[in-house]
């Protein structure tokens, strides 16, 4: 059973950090969410696997959860494992930027193939960019994608950028479980 609080708590100790900082989408903000510091730590790991499963566990479990390397490639790993260990094996792939240059050259890497259902992961979603990227990479390849899932929603238009394309964002946290309130907002920060 995913432990929400405890996410949080990990979240909070590890990866948000207050300062001036220009994010991935060239937006200036107040707080930093370094993903990788939770992704990458064995609790925070396992919290996430869980939280994830839970979210896509039943009928519609998908074939296969992947993202754009690199800040997928853990959230990715991590669920594989843990559906494994739950007796619900899903399998994972990876979006690379551009392809490789040599072997298959490819966009995606991993064990899917056209038609198959899949979940793109991330660790915080702000606009949605690099998400909406994987996404249409996937597509191209011939998967179906079902969902996005990220850790954190940091309720900057993300949601609403996969709505208008067709997409329902899930997310584990917001930013508002932090005490943070979005721009825009009816309550200043």
């Amino acid at each position: 059973m995913y432990d929400r609080e405890a996410l949080v708590a990990l979240v909070r100790h590890r990866s948000l950090k207050f300062g001036e900082f220009t994010l991935v989408s060239g937006k200036k903000a107040s707080y930093y969410l370094d993903g990788k510091q939770t992704t990458l730590n064995p609790q925070g790991s396992k919290l996430i696997a869980e939280g994830i499963l839970e979210m896509i566990g039943g009928s519609n479990m998908p074939d296969a959860v992947g993202g754009m390397s690199i800040g997928a490639d853990p959230i990715t790993s991590a669920v594989v494992t843990m559906s494994a260990v739950n007796g619900t094996p899903i399998s994972g792939f990876m979006v690379r930027k551009e392809p490789k240059g040599h072997g298959t050259n490819q966009y995606i890497e991993g064990p899917v193939k056209p038609g198959d259902k899949v979940v793109i992961v991330e660790d915080v979603v702000t606009t949605g960019g690099s998400s909406l990227k994987a996404i249409k990479i996937c597509v191209d390849f011939g998967l179906e994608v079902t969902g996005v899932i990220t850790i954190i929603d940091r309720m900057e238009g993300g949601r609403e950028a996969f709505a208008a394309a067709g997409y329902k964002l899930h997310s584990l946290l917001t930013i508002e479980d932090f005490g943070i309130r979005p721009p825009g907002s009816d309550e200043e920060e």
